[in-house]
């Protein structure tokens, strides 16, 4: 079975809110729609049941969604996700981690996951791209600035011993890196639109207030992110057409 004829692997780690799952769909419906790949194409597991995770290396690629959870929660599911992780960095198999699947990224290679010291990243961002990206499989010809949506609490706080650093903004100096030769991550949503993080700024626009945050200030500021939002079919295409091994 070559590489193109093996579908993507969608791990779900949580679930959004439930008026944005009536609205418009869970995390991994905005994955499948964000990847541009058919749904027969994508095989979605939960993370959080008791399923058996599949083989890594009968996948083209993986991608591992968000979550509201923590990280430092370091529950059983959470564990057993962080040793599969490493099978599959192991095993060469291209992965894509976004914002928890980052952080659970990081974890799993020998990186640290905590809090930000500056409270939630919320809102449509800038990300700068560093020297490295030019080259990187996945970011080669990204616009070296574009927005992309971002909320998170935690984030990696020391990258995994030779992880190379692909992006970040002078909130959070950690947006993106590759460990190894084709696993990502990306702590902002490319499968975020400017509706579904406006969402979720009413969700935590109290939090905010109270944090001493412009909450008027963070909505205005709210933009679509075609550039950010590329990444998931160029990790499908890179996924599909490429043995890392």
């Amino acid at each position: 079975m070559t590489a193109k004829s093996r579908s993507i692997l969608v791990i779900k780690a949580g679930d959004t809110f439930p008026e944005l799952v009536t609205e418009s769909g869970n995390f991994e419906d905005w994955l499948i729609t964000g990847l541009g790949l058919p749904k027969d194409a994508v095989r979605i597991i939960d993370a959080r049941l008791d399923t058996p995770l599949p083989a890594p290396a009968t996948f083209a690629g993986v991608v591992i969604s968000g979550a509201h959870a923590m990280i430092t929660d370091d529950l059983p599911w959470m564990r057993r996700l962080t040793d599969w992780t490493r099978h599959a960095v192991t095993m060469q198999v291209p992965l894509l981690g976004i914002c928890f699947g980052h952080q659970l990224l990081a974890r799993a290679l020998g990186g640290t996951v905590d809090f930000h010291p500056q409270g939630r990243e919320i809102g449509s961002v800038l990300i700068e791209l560093q020297p490295a990206a030019a080259s990187d499989p996945l970011f080669a010809g990204m616009p070296a600035r574009f927005p992309a949506h971002a909320v998170h609490a935690q984030s990696v706080r020391k990258l995994p011993r030779g992880a190379q650093l692909l992006a970040g903004n002078a909130y959070e100096s950690t947006h993106a890196f590759r460990v190894g030769s084709c696993a990502w991550g990306v702590q902002f949503h490319p499968e975020f639109n400017s509706s579904r993080l406006a969402a979720y700024i009413e969700h935590f626009a109290a939090d905010l207030q109270a944090a001493g945050r412009d909450v008027a200030q963070i909505r205005a500021g709210l933009v679509e992110t075609p550039a950010s939002a590329s990444l998931l079919p160029r990790f499908a295409r890179l996924a599909l057409a490429v043995d890392c091994g």
